[in-house]
């Protein structure tokens, strides 16, 4: 199949763009990157998808999300939330409380179809359901399965509901792994998730130890979101929360520290010097008032930093354009910010995938993943090789893809979901968050 006709960006160095580009696909993979005259002249009885004037680039890859979270849109908050661990404790954990198997199956399935209507085709997803774990990480697997998006899924681990609870997502998270992080698929991976280091005690992270052994897969941790976290780890420990976890080996290359806000230099250098990945979720730091990352401090330690959306949006183009102005406002500095967010998404995001993905993503280049994109979007300024990135910074917007193809596989085609009855479903998650919502 050929899908081109459109600006071409293919977010690789050596061919960045083409005016009236192409892709050919053969079964998963890309098969050729080129111009659209001469792919169809050289495969004459290709399928051609045209996307005329359309621009044409890889999907977008989101580096942290919930699932959970998929019910809490429009919800009120009943009691007074004046601060972050007040927002955990009155919206986001009474919420994943109240959360069924078919309430799992029914977020996941909503979050991506809205990841899809957004151009997101591969996401790393951070779930809770402390009342419905055994079998919950399998089902979000299958659904996407079903729908036909990429992902890295894990168990959100902590203390705050019990020990039975708290082993039972171990587990999860280990059978989990054990199950998809094999030669066998490469469309859904496992990662251990952990809540974050002020909701787990020192015996638990020991039954992590002992259940992890001999397996090798990344942690899924929040790290330093609120001063709060750095409070209760010096106070419990006498260290800081990077100290603690590198202490008990949860720091390395496949896994991602999620926020690290609240972080001084020295957990910075331990960031860089384990290769651990962090990922900047801008939009929600900024909602729930808890600093922001420092991006720049990071990058010139050559940590890998990624982007992605936590509970806000599933809108990467969003995130890209608040992780901009953010930094420039942190810092008083209009000059900052730009390149910084443009290299957390096209290449940060990518080099995050690569450590848990065979083949690349992110990009369009021969022998990468079929993951592709589509949007309407025609500018009405100069457009190139040099700028790709700047116009769609500010004038790209998730609602402007018009087709999605991921692993070969066309699962939106001008704004129609092709794999999952998307009415039925909506349908079916507003009855469901109607009789949660009384409840929290």
């Amino acid at each position: 199949m050929i899908i081109g006709n459109g600006r071409l960006v293919t977010n690789d160095p050596d061919h960045p763009y083409f005016e009236k580009g192409a892709v050919r696909v053969a079964g998963e993979l890309i098969d050729a990157v080129g111009n659209f005259d001469d792919l169809k002249e050289q495969y004459p009885d290709d399928e051609v998808l045209d996307a005329e004037g359309r621009v044409i680039m890889p999907g977008m890859i989101n580096a942290h999300t919930h699932i959970y979270s998929s019910y809490a849109r429009g919800m009120g908050v009943s009691k007074p939330t004046r601060n972050f661990p007040e927002i955990l404790k009155n919206l986001w954990w009474a919420l994943d409380r109240s959360l069924t198997m078919e309430d799992n199956e029914l977020s996941a399935y909503t979050t991506y179809i809205d990841s899809i209507r957004n151009g997101v085709t591969t996401l790393f997803d951070h779930h809770a359901s402390p009342h419905a774990v055994e079998g919950s990480l399998f089902t979000l697997a299958e659904a996407a399965k079903t729908i036909g998006i990429r992902g890295s899924f894990s168990m959100e681990l902590s203390d705050r509901d019990g020990v039975k609870v708290a082993e039972q997502e171990i587990k999860e998270n280990v059978d989990f792994i054990k199950a998809m992080n094999t030669d066998e698929q490469d469309m859904v991976k496992g990662m251990f998730g952990m809540h974050a280091s002020f909701t787990i005690s020192d015996k638990t992270m020991e039954k992590v130890r002992t259940a992890m052994e001999g397996i090798d897969a990344g942690y899924h941790i929040h790290v330093g979101e609120g001063r709060e976290d750095q409070y209760d780890s010096l106070k419990k420990y006498d260290m800081r929360v990077t100290e603690r976890l590198l202490g008990w080996g949860l720091l390395g290359p496949r896994s991602i520290a999620v926020h690290a806000v609240n972080v001084n230099g020295r957990e910075l250098d331990i960031l860089a010097e384990t290769d651990t990945t962090v990922v900047h979720n801008p939009m929600s730091n900024m909602g729930n008032a808890v600093g922001a990352t420092p991006v720049l401090g990071m990058l010139r330690r050559g940590i890998r930093l990624g982007l992605g959306t936590d509970a806000y949006t599933h809108d990467m183009f969003e995130s890209i354009k608040v992780s901009k102005i953010l930094q420039s406002h942190r810092l008083s500095d209009p000059t900052v910010g730009f390149a910084q967010a443009l290299k957390l998404q096209y290449e940060g995001n990518p080099a995050i995938a690569a450590l848990h993905f065979r083949r690349p993503l992110g990009v369009l280049k021969e022998g990468a993943y079929a993951d592709l994109i589509t949007l309407d979007y025609y500018p009405f300024t100069p457009f190139g090789a040099d700028n790709w990135k700047g116009h769609l910074l500010f004038g790209g917007y998730g609602r402007m893809t018009r087709d999605v193809m991921i692993n070969g596989r066309i699962v939106m085609r001008n704004r129609e979901i092709l794999t999952v009855d998307e009415e039925k479903i909506f349908a079916h998650a507003a009855e469901r968050a109607a009789a949660i919502w009384p409840k929290l």
